[in-house]
């Protein structure tokens, strides 16, 4: 069921260039990204880019849409269109994802850890530095004793020219991956848009906020009150002890006896905000993430009983790979899309040939033929920068092919469930990679570079493509022209990026690395830098069993869509066993989620869509509610250097 629109549009000067918008944009991004590196890197109290709805994405959508009520009422001329408001938020929601704790995040401390941390025992120098590409790497000590050990500064012409190097081949790189990405976007957002009419459940917040009548809902101040008296509390209670916290966010269970014990940890997470996004969310996904989550708590005990080695946590390798099991399912999504868009696709195919009369399409940002040659130019530099990296044409090929497809199905699955959260850890293409052929099929310079692009394969959750393609629905939904968001979206990547190197590497040379930092960058680099070291020194062979699971996986959607198309009653969604399958976050979140279907069922039951309609601006108020009293804690966290009431998201031990 399409998600309800209970707010209307205002779609004034929508029609116009918003220039100002873009400028505003341009000028929160840098704020954005030190605020983000901040809190996920330095303190560590929140991870905001771990969530599809990114919550200071949402506070500065929520402050500029405050004063410009103000602006409409005393300085009318001054005022933004909804248009304007949701370019800006567009471009910090991309830009966001691009900064976090799955993409660039990783990448820094990456770049210098192998120097830095070589020593006589672990035999790094001998071991592997041959094979690293100065070009794309930070080998020099002085420059990298400020990052690491703190009370120094970026802003010296030595650390600036040292570090340029290195900074604009990778941004050439993740300029070039993520137009390939937005190319990619762009050739399916047309029949996933317009045809199959996909629900694109997570703007609905950012839509709801910017519209007509949202700040005079009393049932959303409702909600909105509730859930910020209850943070306003549990703050107070994590700097004055004496103040009772009014809940935990987890309450953690286990068997002590086997084969029970073989489960693992039973996770009861109450987070409010997911139960606002889960409302949105269509009801087959919410009961399905539910059931496959028991039925992976039931293959573990199964494994228990038999007397297997099981693997309960995550990038295990051994039964009932979870992990493998959900990259299969995303490959078999990925599929699924493919078949559905297949005449669309092939149309676009044949314009870029040339073939047909009609080669326009003035509803699309950029012509068919031209988005398709962006496609192949972009492709073609991914290729040629891997392979002056030393990797092998095949390796590039197979590895890009499995992570754009992957991308793709995540894409697809939030665009049309919303999923909250989608992270996979630790089975990237690498990992499936070396599960079908072993470590010495692939060769030491591939396998390096697997460790430099551990940055976005380690996990999946801050992705950037659905949120490219959630900004150009909503540009579609506020009447923005098309052409003038794709030009906001390019310079606010530009930015973006650079924004993001300039704080991960200015905040630990002021306050190091090793220092006044959280472990998380000292743990990206030296999770990178170890696999490489365990490849070389133990080589590893095919894992049949594992790859057998990824057919499972794959297989497995694909039977779950045919039983859901041919039979009505069928219950379940093939995108929640994707979700579900090596998953970190659904273990904190499935609670949230089965309090959520189980909320929505009742409603729909007894009270209808036109009572569902109406109790939407509720949960619209509880994520709104636990979103911005928990980032003026952040916010207060980072002024005053002090541990707060932050981790209301999903707790992430990286």
């Amino acid at each position: 069921m399409p998600t309800p629109e209970p707010f209307s549009s205002i779609g004034a000067r929508s029609q116009r260039p918003h220039w100002r918008a873009v400028l505003v944009g341009l000028i929160l991004i840098p704020v954005n990204c030190y605020w983000i590196t901040s809190i996920e890197m330095v303190q560590y109290f929140a991870q905001p880019t771990t969530v599809s709805l990114i919550f200071t994405v949402v506070f500065n959508l929520f402050v500029l849409t405050s004063l410009n009520l103000l602006a409409k009422r005393f300085l009318p001329w001054l005022a933004f269109s909804q248009g304007e408001l949701l370019i800006i938020y567009a471009m910090l929601s991309v830009v966001s994802a691009i900064a976090g704790a799955s993409f660039m995040e990783i990448l820094v401390p990456i770049l210098g850890h192998a120097f830095w941390f070589a020593t006589p025992e672990n035999d790094w120098k001998d071991l592997f530095w041959r094979y690293i590409p100065k070009w794309l790497s930070m080998d020099n000590k002085r420059i990298l004793s400020g990052y690491y050990q703190g009370d120094s500064t970026l802003h010296t012409a030595q650390h600036l020219l040292g570090w340029l190097t290195p900074v604009m081949n990778w941004f050439a790189f993740v300029l070039a991956l993520l137009l390939v990405m937005i190319c990619i976007n762009l050739i399916v957002r047309k029949p996933w848009t317009e045809q199959e009419k996909l629900a694109y459940p997570i703007i609905q917040l950012p839509f709801a906020l910017t519209s007509e009548g949202f700040f005079i809902n009393k049932t959303m101040w409702v909600g909105f009150g509730l859930m910020a008296g209850l943070d306003i509390i549990n703050g107070l209670h994590s700097i004055f002890p004496a103040i009772p916290r009014l809940f935990a966010r987890s309450y953690f269970f286990s068997f002590a006896e086997p084969p029970w014990s073989a489960m693992g940890r039973v996770i009861l997470g109450i987070y409010p905000f997911v139960l606002g996004i889960g409302f949105l969310i269509p009801s087959s996904l919410l009961f399905s993430c539910c059931f496959f989550f028991w039925l992976w708590k039931g293959q573990l005990l199964l494994g228990g009983i038999m007397g297997w080695q099981t693997s309960a946590g995550f990038g295990g390798t051994s039964y009932p790979y979870v992990n493998y099991q959900g990259f299969g399912a995303y490959l078999g999504i990925f599929l699924i899309a493919c078949v559905r868009s297949r005449k669309h696709l092939f149309t676009v195919f044949r314009k870029f040939l040339g073939w047909g009369k009609d080669l326009s399409d003035p509803s699309e940002p950029m012509p068919y033929r031209v988005t398709f040659l962006v496609l192949v130019l972009g492709s073609t530099f991914l290729v040629f920068f891997c392979l002056k990296a030393g990797m092998s044409l095949w390796t590039i090929t197979v590895f890009f092919s499995l992570y754009f497809a992957v991308s793709l199905a995540i894409s697809r699955l939030r665009v049309e469930l919303g999923a909250p959260m989608h992270d996979l850890h630790y089975t990237g293409p690498e990992q499936v990679m070396i599960a079908a052929t072993g470590t010495r099929a692939l060769g030491p310079s591939n396998l390096l570079m697997f460790s430099f692009f551990w940055f976005f394969t380690r996990t999946f959750d801050s992705h950037p493509m659905p949120h490219q393609l959630e900004g150009f629905k909503l540009a579609e939904r506020a009447r923005i022209k098309s052409d003038f968001f794709l030009f906001a979206l390019l310079i606010a990547i530009v930015v973006g990026i650079l924004s993001q190197f300039w704080a991960l590497l200015s905040i630990p040379y002021q306050l190091g690395t090793e220092q006044r930092m959280s472990r998380v960058p000292m743990i990206y680099g030296q999770e990178a830098w170890t696999h490489l070291q365990r490849w070389l020194l133990n080589p590893v062979d095919p894992n049949y069993g594992a790859v057998g699971f990824v057919m499972i996986g794959l297989l497995s959607s694909i039977f779950v869509m045919g039983m859901r198309i041919k039979f009505l009653w069928w219950p379940f969604h093939e995108a929640a066993y994707a979700v579900v399958s090596g998953s970190y976050a659904i273990t904190h979140i499935w609670f949230s989620l089965s309090l959520a279907w189980v909320a929505k069922l009742l409603l729909l039951q007894y009270g209808g869509v036109r009572a569902y309609r109406k109790t939407t601006p509720f949960f619209f108020g509880l994520i709104l509610g636990q979103f911005l009293v928990g980032s003026f804690w952040t916010i207060v966290g980072v002024f005053f250097d002090i541990p707060m009431y932050g981790q209301y998201m999903p707790y992430y031990g990286r």
